[in-house]
């Protein structure tokens, strides 16, 4: 258990509510859907309205760090049966890029890939304790458009397993300093919202969720904080 799934979640019922295409900028293909996971005929474009109303506010203050610039989502909305369909696809890729076989796997070699898996991918827990993040309809998975429409470079791609994937990874690197800076516009836009950002995901923030809660009472110096976001439960 990792220590943001102790925070207690009191659930607030808020709907699930869909991202527009209008307002902000949307990634298509989505790219899980790519992949072959199955939303059910539904979009993945989906968030609880809190988050919605406050990526609004993220955006306007985006606005003022950099003009014309816009949030790009990558993904919102993950079920936890597309959560389990990815985690399984992402060590499938892993033997794949390894030139393994899953049979042939001896057990440390196994453990080893979970382990980077799970770097990167929340354990599909159907646990209504436990819920993924994005299961709860609160997190987000975003980056930046500038005023061209180009998408700006943030040093990895989204998703990438790699040390390059935490958000300070370049805040030391003099020839990554381009890429610090883009990461922080994001993180200011963001925070100024009242999101959080995902301790080692550069492109992960979330507002009312349990790492959302935990964030702010581990790093903000808040008291006693419950998540208003559980998985969400049509």
């Amino acid at each position: 258990m990792k220590p943001y799934q102790r925070i207690a979640i009191e659930e607030c019922q808020e709907p699930l509510l869909p991202l527009y295409g209008e307002e902000f900028a949307l990634v298509t293909p989505h790219a899980y859907m790519a992949c072959g996971a199955d939303y059910g005929g539904k979009s993945p474009y989906f968030l609880r309205q809190g988050s919605i109303d406050r990526l609004r506010q993220a955006q306007q203050h985006l606005q003022v760090l950099r003009p014309g610039w816009r949030l790009q989502i990558f993904d919102a909305y993950r079920p936890v049966e597309v959560q389990q369909y990815m985690v399984d696809y992402t060590f499938k890729q892993v033997l794949v890029e390894r030139g393994l076989e899953n049979l042939r796997l001896a057990p440390d070699q196994a453990e080893e890939i979970w382990q980077q898996v799970y770097q990167i991918w929340a354990i599909p827990s159907f646990d209504l304790e436990t819920p993924p993040p994005h299961s709860t309809g609160a997190a987000i998975d975003l980056t930046l458009l500038d005023a061209e429409g180009n998408v700006v470079d943030m040093g990895s791609p989204i998703d990438e397993m790699s040390d390059r994937s935490r958000p300070n990874h370049f805040a030391t690197d003099p020839e990554g300093q381009v890429f610090h800076e883009h990461r922080e516009i994001l993180r200011q836009a963001m925070n100024a919202a009242g999101f959080e950002r995902h301790p080692g995901e550069w492109w992960h923030f979330s507002w009312g969720d349990q790492l959302w809660a935990w964030i702010c009472q581990e790093n903000n110096g808040v008291g006693s904080v419950v998540a208003r976001y559980g998985r969400f439960i049509e």
